[in-house]
């Protein structure tokens, strides 16, 4: 059952319209809790026909099917400032690489992830019987990176991560550098994917392999349980996203 309203976020100053997946037997009257995911894109997460390209990772299907027993919270984008809001610093040297030209786009994460934390998360709490203490986060491209920093500034909360096809160039050297000084032995699991055919061009998928495993190799001495897959013909599609859906539920620690 998905739940669908609009929320407020202070640091932008609007309203974000925000799903909630409530698995099979939920009961607001009764005393059993679930763990919560938050996952980015919102739009793109149940149902093909809310997707913006027409192609979602149909998670309520997969959730309803498999009968999982966890809450999953969907954050819409907002299209125009995806970049600005999924990226936690401007873009820097290596996004300059990868496109060509210098891009300051970006860094609005921290507010975004603050948002989350600190008025969208307590919200969540307190509406629905969540356990508070079993708090995961999944993101897509942008929405790896920033679901990586949120793990580095709140690793007491955010307990297992997940990121597909991960768009780390943009911010390569700063999250680079998060993640040294940060302190992860908290963190329960992290597993990072992408695919060998990400870009358009073989130049393009060289660097994009190269700006995750840079990632991943700092990660893997960070992070007690730390997996990472290279996808064999694996896009940066959603067609290639959502066959990897199964992934998330084997990766986070105590839904399966």
């Amino acid at each position: 059952m998905l739940e669908i309203f609009q929320v407020h976020m202070t640091p932008f100053k609007e309203k974000r319209k925000v799903r909630v997946y409530l698995p099979e037997g939920y009961n607001p009257n009764d005393k059993k809790r679930y763990p919560v995911i938050y996952i980015h894109d919102g739009q793109n997460v149940f149902r093909d026909s809310d997707a913006i390209g027409g192609i979602s990772l149909s998670l309520e299907d997969y959730l309803d099917e498999n009968r999982l027993k966890v809450i999953v919270v969907a954050i819409d984008q907002n299209p125009e400032e995806r970049i600005n809001e999924y990226c936690p610093w401007i873009n820097g040297a290596y996004s300059e690489r990868m496109l060509g030209y210098p891009c300051k786009l970006g860094g609005k994460g921290k507010q975004y992830i603050d948002f989350i934390t600190k008025e969208l998360k307590p919200f969540i709490d307190r509406k629905y019987h969540t356990l508070t203490e079993d708090t995961s986060m999944v993101g897509i491209s942008l929405g790896g990176l920033v679901s990586v920093y949120a793990a580095c500034k709140y690793p007491q909360i955010y307990k297992n991560v997940v990121g597909f096809s991960s768009a780390f160039w943009r911010n390569q050297e700063q999250i680079e550098e998060l993640i040294k000084k940060s302190d992860l032995s908290s963190i329960h699991s992290l597993y990072l994917d992408w695919g060998d055919r990400e870009g358009k061009d073989e130049e393009i998928n060289k660097r994009f392999y190269t700006s995750n495993e840079r990632v991943a190799r700092i990660l893997k001495e960070k992070v007690t349980d730390f997996t990472c897959s290279v996808i064999s013909g694996g896009t940066h599609h959603y067609t290639s996203f959502k066959s990897r859906v199964p992934q998330i539920f084997s990766s986070i620690q105590g839904i399966l």
